[in-house]
């Protein structure tokens, strides 16, 4: 599961969360649980509550600038792959084009850099096999990656044939590795890769037998926006092509009644409702049959209206998508694809009170989406005005709220919500101390690393701490027009080096909307964190 919250005590409560269902239906020895916060908040949370995580996630890069970004380092991993004793041991995402979309692609090949993390893994798994060596254990550790070349270097793909070409080296690499690898055969709105077209690239792929496929109950993912594998593709795949689920997870479904003893499926194929009734039981829980149906669909009711795709029933047949969820889901679909294409403009600018409208250097949207480094700085104009603010400063402010379109523009003008999170925001950084800039800056074409760059401008070569927090529209696709707050904290000297700033100590708060997570809850949470970080 993806976490909202890098807290430690919001990933710990999802790890128990999934740890609970597999121990109620018995499945702690068939697989693994695992929350993809940073690892370093997984082994913490390990510490804090032993035996809650199982497999620890990390995404990793094929080059030392590349990892920096995602705050590892090699004897960082080595370091977490020494500590890990229990049955499960690492989880691992990739992806072509990750090194180059964070700015560390250095001309060289992205399959060489893809091949390279191959071997960081293939390491590890060694590092961890000792690991188990000294505690006694003799079998071989669970470790396996996860290809999510579509999601994590969109900008790179532009074609279907491009990301079946890049799945099938990936394969054939992860294979010559030795590695357990799987696919999240996906894509963004960037690309020109259709919720169909996602279908025909898995045909297309799936004769190279990867270990296995990340899936959705829809092909949207509710959190992330990107378009990926759907529950029923699994289906589909296994009719196509004869593949089997393991047989322990077989015999599961069996017990559970959702396939007959004939192996096919029954009257509670795709009853999600049946599901939690059974749970229910095996947690001893007394309530007549209808009673715990009644509260699962209030449960449901209550999880849609936060806009999760939760799939009931099917089509025609089993590997089919019922058809009101699937006009909702291409309703979506076309929906995110005019989000990631709209603009701020200067009216819109003008609506909030004393801002000052910045630009990127995009040339255009066009440029914005496929050249991700020309929304990371600001044109020379927009320069100026910042140096310009800077000299106005003096010591006026120790924080600076920043606003970019980022890849939904949509979410920062919709309705009142923006407005709702700055006055929200203001408040509470307000009565925690902060000494907030009158002036909030507006970003068109802005991505996240705008602002450190905005940072560095303000505050680089000052005494003192200086924070900055950057709302910024996030990837569509999830039904909800979300925002995100980056917020980073750092002294002066930290700000004053050129590109030092970055995700590494950046934390984040994610899917805020008038729909999602309100505005008002979101400011509460933003600011807690903030004065973690601030000390």
């Amino acid at each position: 599961t993806n976490p909202v919250s890098s807290d430690p005590e919001s990933v710990a409560s999802v790890e128990k969360t999934l740890q609970d269902v597999l121990q109620t239906f018995g499945l702690t020895d068939v697989m693994p649980h695992c929350v993809l916060a940073h690892v370093d908040v997984q082994a913490e949370v390990e510490k804090l509550y032993p035996g809650s995580t199982a497999f620890w996630f990390q995404s990793i890069a094929g080059n030392d600038g590349a990892n920096r970004t995602f705050d590892i380092s090699v004897q960082k991993m080595k370091d977490h792959a020494e500590s890990r004793t229990g049955k499960y041991g690492l989880y691992f995402e990739t992806g072509q084009g990750a090194d180059f979309t964070n700015g560390h692609g250095y001309g060289t090949d992205m399959v060489v850099f893809e091949s390279r993390k191959y071997g960081f893994a293939r390491a590890l798994t060694r590092v961890v096999e000792n690991s188990l060596k000294r505690t006694g254990t003799s079998r071989s550790p669970w470790v396996h990656l996860n290809d999510v070349a579509g999601f994590i270097g969109p900008e790179v793909f532009r074609t279907k044939e491009q990301l079946v070409r890049c799945c099938l080296e990936d394969i054939a690499m992860g294979k010559l590795h030795g590695l357990t690898l799987g696919l999240d055969v996906c894509s963004t709105l960037h690309m020109d890769v259709s919720l169909d077209d996602l279908g025909w690239c898995i045909d297309q792929i799936m004769p190279a037998n990867p270990a296995y496929l990340m899936a959705l109950p829809t092909r949207i993912d509710p959190m992330l926006g990107y378009l990926t594998t759907g529950y029923q593709d699994h289906v589909h795949i296994r009719e196509k092509f004869g593949y089997r689920v393991s047989d322990q997870m077989w015999q599961f479904f069996q017990t559970l009644g959702v396939i007959g003893p004939d192996g096919k499926p029954t009257s509670r194929f795709g009853d999600p409702l049946w599901v939690y009734q059974q749970y229910c039981r095996r947690k001893g829980d007394a309530r007549t049959d209808e009673q715990i149906r009644e509260d699962g669909r209030q449960r449901l009711e209550e999880i849609r209206a936060r806009g999760v795709f939760i799939a009931e029933g099917y089509g025609q047949k089993p590997s089919e998508l019922n058809a009101k969820l699937s006009q909702e889901i291409h309703r979506i679909y076309e929906d995110a694809r005019e989000c990631i294409w709209k603009e701020l403009t200067p009216e819109f600018a003008g609506t909030i009170p004393e801002s000052l409208l910045l630009k990127s250097r995009s040339v255009d949207r066009t440029d914005y989406i496929l050249h991700p480094v020309s929304g990371e700085h600001l044109s020379d104009d927009s320069q100026r005005a910042v140096r310009e603010l800077r000299e106005q400063m003096q010591e006026q402010f120790d924080t600076q709220i920043v606003i970019s379109d980022g890849l939904n523009a949509t979410a920062v003008t919709e309705g009142d919500q923006l407005a709702s999170l700055l006055t929200a925001l203001r408040a509470k950084l307000d009565a925690a101390g902060c000494r907030v800039s009158s002036t909030p800056l507006m970003v068109h074409g802005g991505r996240v690393r705008a602002g450190y760059r905005i940072g560095e401008q303000l505050f680089g070569g000052r005494e003192g701490r200086y924070s900055l927090l950057h709302v910024i529209g996030e990837r569509p696709g999830s039904g909800h027009h979300t925002l995100s707050i980056y917020m980073t904290v750092a002294d002066g000297s930290v700000w004053g080096k050129k590109d030092q700033v970055d995700h590494n100590i950046t934390k984040v708060v994610s899917g805020i909307a008038s729909t999602a997570l309100l505005p008002e809850l979101a400011a509460n949470d933003a600011v807690r964190i903030l004065n973690e970080m601030r000390g």
